[in-house]
């Protein structure tokens, strides 16, 4: 039986033990399920011509001689073959290819197969997150197959458009706008007609990258105030619980002398968010909606991976979507900072709380990717849980991996990106760092510390503005996502700021060394800026 029959026959207890009763998993149960499955995988993996490609004629025959064979891996050891898209070559047979940025300037797309047995897997836990979102407490929980949901995800290729995919094979939720209809639309055309079809239907669940996410509840909040272009022809297509509930809220409002929020008129069920730099949204995201929003796991290569529960007090990993290992973040900086290096990796049982972790993961059920790194930074939280009632780790997100800047889940700006940018605009850059940084609202944005060729200063009236001006065209023009963080969050992502010449050459002869191009640390950025003043006073 699917989820639709299960709750039909109100059988609760066996839905939440099917769909999240990996939360009461002991630590030694959940490695039995990991190493379980990881030896499957590996007999699929070495066998075909993709693992072989990395393994060259060696077939490891258990996880330790896995783990010494299969060196570390990343997109490039495996673009040759998915990007053309050769199944001969793969673990396990693609049902489906999922498709997101690599890397702006350089590799357009990267792109993704999975096999009916991960999207099986998949299945199971969006229904587990779709549970946990409306759980206050362990074993309750309230879905329904009448239940709306309003669409805040990407389409297909991209990885949330297998969310609504994945649902219907489970349980009957209709999507506000319907997808087959929402994925043909802009993004304003897509929320106006999603607010409509929600003051007459109502409203139970919602998920999107938490920045896509706040950005559609502002854009909401603004349409509830205005009335969201429903004219009293359309008020009587509404429920009347939902007339009642407008005139409420309304007085409500008018009372208190404020706007109308979501949460006035929308009383939901379940709030989910992924993406990076959630963090920076969630409060506010509570506020709008008057429900904490609950984190999950996401990624094209891995799909879904985790999730929070009730308590929204850290994630957890699904066991059976990958196998995964940790990379301490000071062996992940050595190798940075020395690629001789190899850095060794932790298992689930080994990790220890307060550490960051760089995610290493091998995709079990046929999937490609061996001993991978995605880039992700976790933070340990814990290794059990008195509220949740646990005795496995659970993590929360912290950012992308220092040489990677990422913006609210939709740029990633690589030091080759930036490189690019600079050579294409023909600026007269001549050093450079490049660091994440947050303003008065918590909301992340790029700041680009700069030098200019010292002629360049005397020959150009180059002033910031027109130095930023110039650099977000080029930073669009490699980079789709680029764009629409301007086009959809109405976000402009990059300050600029003009270091005096002589600032990284005075900073390298007293460190010894420049300051990391990207994400340098507070120390660095200190630093370069205390010497720049040491210079501008010297004049």
């Amino acid at each position: 039986m699917n989820l639709k029959e299960k709750l039909k026959k109100q059988q609760y207890e066996e839905i939440w033990q099917q769909y999240c009763g990996f939360l009461d998993l002991s630590m030694d149960g959940y490695m039995k399920i990991q190493k379980r499955l990881m030896e499957e995988q590996i007999k699929l993996w070495s066998h075909s011509g993709l693992g072989q490609s990395i393994l060259k004629g060696k077939y490891p025959q258990n996880l330790d001689e896995f783990r010494k064979m299969v060196s570390l891996t990343e997109y490039e050891n495996y673009a040759d073959i998915l990007l053309t898209k050769q199944p001969q070559m793969l673990p396990g047979n693609p049902i489906i290819w999922i498709q997101t940025t690599w890397e702006g300037g350089k590799h357009p797309i990267k792109v993704a197969p999975y096999t009916r047995s991960m999207l099986d897997t998949y299945r199971n836990n969006v229904v587990a997150c779709l549970i946990l979102s409306t759980s206050r407490e362990k074993g309750k929980f309230d879905v329904a197959s009448t239940d709306k949901f309003l669409y805040g995800l990407a389409p297909l290729p991209y990885a949330t458009g297998l969310f609504p995919l994945a649902l219907s094979e489970d349980i009957d939720i209709e999507f506000l706008p319907a997808v087959k209809d929402a994925v043909n639309m802009s993004f304003s055309e897509r929320n106006k007609l999603g607010f409509k079809m929600a003051m007459k239907k109502d409203l139970g669940f919602f998920f999107g990258l938490g920045s896509v996410a706040y950005a559609v509840s502002q854009s909401l909040s603004a349409m509830t105030s205005s009335g969201g272009g429903i004219k009293w022809k359309d008020l009587v297509k509404c429920k009347p619980h939902m007339l009642l509930r407008m005139a409420k809220a309304k007085y409500r409002c008018k009372k208190e002398n404020r706007a109308l929020l979501p949460k006035d008129l929308f009383h939901l069920k379940g709030f989910m968010v992924a993406g990076t730099d959630n963090q920076c949204y969630k409060n506010d995201l509570e506020e709008l909606w008057g429900i904490r929003p609950m984190e999950l796991f996401a990624g094209t290569e891995p799909s879904i991976m985790g999730t929070e529960t009730w308590t929204r007090n850290g994630m957890y990993f699904f066991p059976d979507t990958a196998f995964y290992e940790f990379i301490t973040e000071a062996d992940m900086l050595k190798n940075h900072e020395d690629p001789s290096y190899i850095p060794p990796t932790y298992l689930m049982d080994e990790v220890r709380p307060g550490e960051k972790y760089e995610l290493v993961f091998t995709i079990l059920k046929g999937g490609a990717f061996a001993r991978y790194r995605c880039g992700d930074m976790y933070r340990c939280v814990g290794l059990e849980s008195r509220e949740d009632e646990t005795s496995i780790p659970r993590f929360e997100y912290v950012d992308r991996v220092p040489w990677i800047i990422d913006i609210a889940g939709f740029t990633r700006i690589s030091e080759n990106g930036v490189k690019n940018v600079i050579e294409l605009s023909e600026l007269p850059i001549c050093d450079w760092t490049l660091a994440k940084e947050y303003n008065e609202q918590n909301r992340p944005y790029l700041h680009m510390y700069v030098e200019l060729e010292r002629d360049a200063l005397y020959k150009q009236a180059m002033s910031t503005n027109i130095l930023k001006e110039l650099l977000s065209t080029y930073f669009k023009y490699i980079d789709q996502d680029y764009r629409d963080l301007k086009k959809i969050l109405g976000m402009d992502p990059l300050k600029v700021t003009i270091l005096r010449c002589g600032t990284f050459r005075a900073y390298e002869e007293k460190k010894g060394k420049k300051p990391h191009q990207m994400s340098p640390t507070y120390y660095e950025l200190k630093e370069l800026l205390e010497i720049q003043e040491c210079i501008g006073s010297m004049r």
